[in-house]
C-alpha cells in the first residue's frame, strides 16, 4: 500500500475515560474518598499506559462505552446457566445482555452459535477439550518452543497434564509451519484433535490445509485465534469458522473489548461446548464483562472498525520494515496481521536484555520464542498504537525510536514521551492525577 493510498485509522471517540480517571464521576469520586490509596494506583496506570508506547500484541485500548458497561450495576448479578435457564431469579435483562451478545456475535463471525461465557482465553480452550476430549487424548498442536500457548501442552498446565500433546513444528529457515510435518505427524499418532493457532505466528495459518489434514485422520480441528479474531472481525484477517469444529478466542487484543473469551461452533456442538463451559469448567457468569463484550461486538461491525483493522496490518508491515531497516532480523520475513516477530542479536542484544532497555525507554512489548536455537527474541503488535491514531510514518519513527533505546542512546524516553503524547489514548485532561 502506497503512503497516498493509506487508510488512515479511526481513533477512538473524544470521550472521558469512564469510570476510574473521571474526576467528576460521582463513582470513582466515591472511590477516591474512600480509598485514596487505590484511586491514586488506577490513576498511575492510566498515567502509564497513556505516557509510552504499548507495543504488547496482546493489549489495546478499549473503547469508553466498552469500559462503562464493565463498570455497570450488570457486576452485581449472579446468573448461573443460560438466558431463560437462570439458577437465580431476576435475570431479565441479564439474559437480554446476554442474548445481544451472542446475536451480534454469530452475525459478525458467521457462526452458528456462539457462547459469550468464558472468562478467558484459556477457559474458552478449557471448555473447548472439556467438550472434545477425554483425559488421555492426544492432541496436535504447534510445539510450545515454537509459539504455542500454555493451553497447548505446556506441562505446567491443564492441557499438558490432562492430554498427550504432541507438537508440530515450523520451518528454521523460513518460520513458516511445516505442513509436511503437520500431516507425517497427524499420520503418525492419530490425534483426536489439531490445534491451529499461536501467540506468535505473525502469518495467516492455512486454515483448509490444517482442515484437510484433520478429515483425513479423523480429529477435530480447534482454532486457537485468540490474536487473529479481531482482525477477522474486520475482514483483515482469513475467517477460521468455516473449517474448525470450534473456534476459540478473546474478546481484547485487537477486537478492542473487554478482557474475556468466547466459543463460536456449529449447531451441532452447542450443547456439548454450552455443557463444558456452565456447569463444567465455570460458575456463575460475568454479566458486565458479557454487556461489554456485547458493546464491543457491535462496534466491531462498523465501517470504521474495518478501517481500523485494515490500518493495523498495514502498521505492522511498515514496522516490520523499518525494524529490518535498523538491523534487526524480522521472523517470517514480515508479517500478515498485528503481530511483529524480530531477532535483535545483531544489535548485540537477546530478547530479554532488549526488552527491559526497551521498557527504560517507554516502550513495552514481549519477549517470544525464536525458530531457531534456544533464544528468545521480541514480539510486538500494532493493535494499541492504531487505536491511538498511528499511522505508516509514525510505525517509522517507532522503528528508529526502537533501534536508538537498544543502543542505549541519550533522550530516547523523551522522545517516546513526546509522541505518545501527540496520540493520546483518552483525553489528557482527564488521566491528570488527583492533587498534581
Amino acid at each position: 500500500m502506497s503512503a497516498s493510498s493509506e487508510v488512515r485509522p479511526v481513533p477512538l471517540a473524544p470521550v472521558p475515560l469512564a469510570p476510574a480517571v473521571l474526576h467528576d464521576d460521582p463513582a470513582f469520586a466515591a472511590l477516591r474518598r474512600q480509598d485514596p490509596q487505590a484511586a491514586d494506583i488506577l490513576l498511575a496506570e492510566s498515567q502509564r499506559q497513556a505516557g509510552g508506547l504499548q507495543l504488547i500484541a496482546a493489549e489495546n485500548f478499549t473503547s469508553p462505552a466498552v469500559l462503562a458497561a464493565l463498570g455497570s450495576p450488570l457486576a452485581n448479578k449472579y446468573a448461573e446457566g443460560y438466558p431463560g435457564a437462570r439458577h437465580h431469579g431476576g435475570c431479565e435483562l441479564v439474559d437480554a445482555a446476554e442474548r445481544l451478545a451472542t446475536e451480534r456475535a454469530t452475525a459478525l463471525f458467521g457462526c452458528e452459535h456462539a457462547n459469550v461465557q468464558p472468562h478467558s482465553g484459556s477457559s474458552a480452550v478449557l471448555a473447548a477439550y472439556a467438550a472434545l476430549l477425554r483425559p488421555g487424548d492426544t492432541v496436535l498442536a504447534l510445539g510450545l518452543h515454537f509459539g504455542g500457548h500454555l493451553t497447548h501442552g505446556s506441562p505446567a498446565n491443564f492441557s499438558g497434564r490432562w492430554f498427550d500433546f504432541v507438537g508440530y513444528g515450523i520451518d528454521p529457515e523460513t518460520g513458516l509451519i511445516d505442513y509436511g510435518q503437520l500431516r507425517r505427524l497427524a499420520r503418525q499418532h492419530r490425534p483426536k484433535a489439531i490445534v491451529c493457532g499461536s501467540i506468535s505466528y505473525p502469518r495467516h495459518p492455512d486454515y483448509a490445509a490444517f482442515r484437510e489434514v484433520a478429515d483425513e485422520v479423523g480429529a477435530y480441528l480447534i482454532a486457537d485465534a485468540a490474536h487473529p479474531i479481531g482482525l477477522v472481525a474486520g475482514g483483515a484477517a482469513p475467517n477460521p469458522v468455516p473449517y474448525a469444529d470450534v473456534v476459540c478466542a478473546t474478546t481484547h487484543k485487537v477486537l478492542r473489548g473487554p478482557r474475556g473469551g468466547m466459543l463460536l461452533c456449529g449447531a451441532e456442538l452447542a450443547d456439548r461446548i454450552d455443557r463444558a463451559v456452565f456447569p463444567f469448567t465455570q460458575g456463575g457468569a460475568q454479566m458486565h464483562t458479557i454487556a461489554a463484550k456485547a458493546v464491543a461486538f457491535g462496534e466491531a461491525a462498523t465501517p470504521a472498525f474495518t478501517a481500523y483493522a485494515h490500518q493495523v496490518v498495514a502498521n505492522a508491515r511498515e514496522l516490520a520494515e523499518g525494524l529490518e531497516a535498523e538491523g534487526l532480523a524480522v521472523l517470517t520475513g514480515g508479517t500478515d496481521t498485528h503481530i511483529v516477530g524480530a531477532d535483535p542479536a545483531a544489535l548485540g542484544v537477546d530478547g530479554r536484555t532488549a526488552r527491559s532497555r526497551l521498557a527504560a525507554a517507554g516502550i513495552v512489548l514481549d519477549t517470544c520464542a525464536l525458530p531457531y536455537g534456544d533464544g528468545r527474541g521480541i514480539r510486538l503488535g500494532t493493535a494499541a498504537v492504531t487505536t491511538q491514531g498511528m499511522g505508516r510514518p509514525e510505525m517509522a519513527r517507532i522503528a528508529s525510536l526502537f533501534a536508538a533505546a537498544l543502543r542505549e542512546e541519550d533522550r530516547v524516553r523523551e522522545q517516546v514521551a513526546e509522541m505518545a503524547a501527540a496520540f493520546p489514548p483518552y483525553p489528557p485532561a482527564v488521566i491528570e492525577r488527583h492533587g498534581e
